[in-house]
């Protein structure tokens, strides 16, 4: 009876004992793992609320779904509770910004959408008013009252916009209210807009409603540019309003000629003459018919008969050769450069085709690499992409190569517990590849400089004894080749074929750049050889050696007592074995003995 109530007791004391023991090493793993990565977190340091805690409302408090929330409001009406949103109030609130960055604040350039459009009004109306007879007492009101509308925009542009606008002084963004303003005052812009809001208008008095004295209000055109300039900057296909723009261009020259033409023709007198406008048809849709066989010079008009007339001809030719070789000219630079990225890559190609036939290359070996070609720039828009960000500023370029690739490599396994730091670092040195179906990205016993990470498609490994048979195929996010990298002191010759399934893209991380990497992250240096020589003991592992999951141990190896709970014991025994620590350090000498 004595020996069978020692057992039981042994049996408990050795379960506790083994419960400790995971304990205290769940908890070293932890400690490890922060220490590595801090961006690891202990499970509890966050403790996470029960759900009934959260359900439980606190003394004289209401649950959350019986109260209304500050930003929703309830109107009973009838039998119906709605329920609305209560904008007025966010509209009464807002505030407007006390100053705005002209170049990347999207309300401004809408704001100066209106203003453009002001200034158009001015510019393709008052020509029109003042040279056909289309504004009639009858509806004066009509065209002064948006005449106004569009001081009142200029105004507001003078008052509240560009007196806010942000700029640089040495260096600094300037944001004061009285430096931004001064600013203004000072510059060009200010004096070109009050002179377009010259008030002329009240000559209208004295010689009546003349559309010409508002022609001062055609002189806010630094807004037009700046607002070409903002809005090419947001557009992602800028040539397709560059087109659109250039061709305004052209229009309204037609525009200007064929009000000039009617006012000569009525100079001269409707129908006068056989070169006038005879005064039939729509006045409008005649002469700027007439403006465009003259100012492309297309020919079949009447000949002048007066010196007017001959003169008047003279000149719209000489302007109309001028503007016309113009118009066609900026188009040409306009759809050049929008086909400039069109034209490099049909360049290159032509040369790479001449030299191949200059060479005689095989025509198979042509033909893959016309598809890489093709390939290439229809999937990255570009034969290489460190040609497009050679010219940016290093932290520009990280910031692009965090955007684009982080997401990828940060899911590498082997990259887990690394430096932050070290991973951007080393986004800047991959380099992108483009692989075809079947190309070998690398073959057995080859010398390992590079390695490898999909960031696109799929790759095959190839071995068995015709080092054909598809070992496993690896996808988007897996790495290969880095026993090679990482392998110190030989190790470095590849170990299997690696073949692209389908079009590939790949990202290559050199040798020399991960060693100039790693020299200053001796913390990540120390877990990539680690993982490193775990990866080669694992391939140089006997066959023998490898267990199944039917070979596991019947008894399982004895846990080393850790060194922390050793301590805990040798101190309770020099304090004189009181407190259960103590009565646990007796009993554990008991068991010793009564094994012994």
């Amino acid at each position: 009876r004595m020996g069978s109530a020692t057992s039981m007791s042994s049996a408990v004391i050795n379960s506790r004992l083994q419960e400790l023991v995971r304990l205290f090493k769940d908890r070293t793993e932890r400690v490890k793992e922060r220490l590595i990565d801090s961006d690891v977190t202990s499970d509890d340091e966050s403790p996470v609320a029960s759900p009934a805690a959260a359900l439980v409302p606190a003394p004289g408090a209401e649950l959350e779904g019986d109260k209304p929330s500050g930003d929703e409001h309830y109107c009973e009406m009838l039998c119906c509770t709605f329920k609305y949103r209560r904008w007025l109030d966010r509209l009464k609130s807002f505030q407007f910004p006390s100053s705005i960055d002209p170049l990347t604040n999207l309300m401004y350039v809408l704001w100066l959408f209106f203003v453009v459009m002001a200034w158009n009004w001015n510019c393709w109306l008052i020509p029109v008013r003042w040279a056909f007879p289309y504004q009639t007492p009858a509806n004066i009101h009509y065209w002064l009252l948006v005449d106004y509308l569009c001081d009142l925009i200029y105004l507001l542009d003078i008052l509240i916009f560009q007196t806010r606008l942000q700029f640089v002084q040495g260096g600094d963004i300037i944001t004061d209210k009285k430096a931004m303003k001064e600013n203004y005052l000072r510059s060009q812009r200010f004096k070109m807009d009050v002179l377009c809001l010259l008030p002329l208008d009240f000559f209208y008095f004295k010689v009546g409603v003349n559309p010409l004295l508002r022609f001062p209000r055609c002189l806010k055109y630094m807004a037009f540019f700046e607002f070409n300039s903002r809005l090419e900057a947001i557009l992602t296909k800028a040539y397709i309003y560059r087109v659109i723009r250039t061709t305004a261009y052209l229009l309204y020259s037609l525009h200007v000629n064929s009000c000039l033409y009617y006012w000569a023709s009525a100079y001269e007198g409707l129908g006068s003459t056989t070169w006038v406008y005879d005064g039939e048809g729509n006045s409008y849709i005649r002469c700027y018919y007439w403006a465009v066989k003259t100012l492309i010079t297309i020919g079949g008009l009447p000949d002048p008969k007066t010196l007017f007339e001959i003169v008047f001809q003279l000149l719209n030719y000489f302007t109309g050769v001028f503007a016309f070789s113009v118009m066609i000219g900026q188009m040409r630079d306009v759809v050049g450069a929008a086909t400039a990225g069109q034209t490099y890559y049909r360049s290159c190609m032509d040369s790479t085709i001449k030299y191949m036939n200059f060479y005689k290359i095989p025509r198979t070996v042509q033909n893959r690499v016309k598809t890489w070609y093709e390939y290439t720039w229809h999937s990255q828009g570009m034969l290489d992409e460190s040609e497009l960000l050679v010219q940016l500023p290093d932290k520009m370029r990280l910031d692009i190569a965090i955007d684009v690739n982080y997401n990828i490599v940060s899911k590498v396994p082997l990259f887990q517990g690394c430096d932050r730091q070290m991973i951007f670092d080393m986004l800047k040195r991959l380099r992108s590849v483009v692989y075809l179906p079947n190309d070998y990205v690398c073959k057995k016993g080859e010398i390992g400089r590079e390695m490898y990470i999909i960031q696109a498609g799929q790759v095959q490994v190839l071995g068995g004894p015709d080092g054909k048979s598809v070992l496993v195929t690896l996808k988007a996010g897996s790495v290969f080749g880095e026993i090679s990298l990482l392998a110190a002191g030989g190790g470095n010759r590849r170990t299997a074929n690696v073949v692209a399934h389908g079009f590939a893209n790949l990202f290559i991380l050199e040798k020399k750049d991960l060693n100039e990497i790693l020299v200053h992250y001796p913390e990540s240096q120390k877990l990539l050889r680690k993982k490193a020589k775990k990866m080669l003991k694992s391939n140089n592992k006997p066959k023998d050696e490898q267990r199944g999951p039917g070979d596991a141990l019947i008894l399982a190896p004895k846990a080393d007592t850790p060194k922390l709970f050793k301590a805990a014991l040798a101190a309770a025994g020099r304090m004189g074995g009181k407190g259960p620590l103590g009565r646990l350090r007796w009993r554990l000498k008991e068991m010793k003995v009564m094994q012994e």
